[in-house]
């Protein structure tokens, strides 16, 4: 059977040089307030998106690593990240212990209105790691201290 338009999500970096598309319902969709992310990204929290690699595929053109940069962090070694060499967006991440890309909500694509297109499918259901916040967050997602159902339910 083929996949609905409705759970396709293409998103990419700045400047359109790269692009990518995930299908399907994700696996994981929150605010992440990790340390990590604040740093990597400038920002008190992000929305993360995890599709399983099956799901993920670079509709930009090939070769694709003439255009990508790939890096990793001390602590995660196993988490690829890909950033666009022309903008240095990065893009997605690739994590090779779980078989699974993490794709950023905020770089998908959106519609005439500046919503991103199929929302309900991608909206975050929580936020994660949430004890190490830069702020607090008023609304009825579940707050957990590290990955939702897998850590402590702290508020929510």
């Amino acid at each position: 059977m083929a996949e609905s338009t409705e759970n396709i999500h293409r998103g990419g970096c700045f400047c359109g040089a790269i692009s990518y598309e995930v299908s399907g319902r994700p696996m994981l969709s929150a605010y992440c307030h990790c340390t990590l992310c604040q740093r990597l990204n400038s920002s008190a929290f992000i929305h993360t998106i995890h599709f399983s690699a099956a799901a993920f595929s670079w509709t930009y053109p090939e070769p694709h690593e003439e255009a990508l940069d790939s890096y990793s962090v001390f602590t995660k070694p196993w988490k690829i990240r890909k950033r666009c060499k022309k903008c240095g967006s990065t893009v997605a991440s690739y994590n090779t212990k779980l078989d699974k890309w993490s794709v950023w909500g905020g770089q998908l694509e959106r519609d005439a209105d500046g919503k991103i297109k199929g929302w309900d499918s991608v909206k975050p259901e929580a936020h994660m790691f949430y004890e190490t916040r830069m702020l607090d967050i008023s609304d009825n997602l579940k707050k957990w201290t590290g990955y939702p159902e897998k850590s402590e339910r702290i508020l929510g």
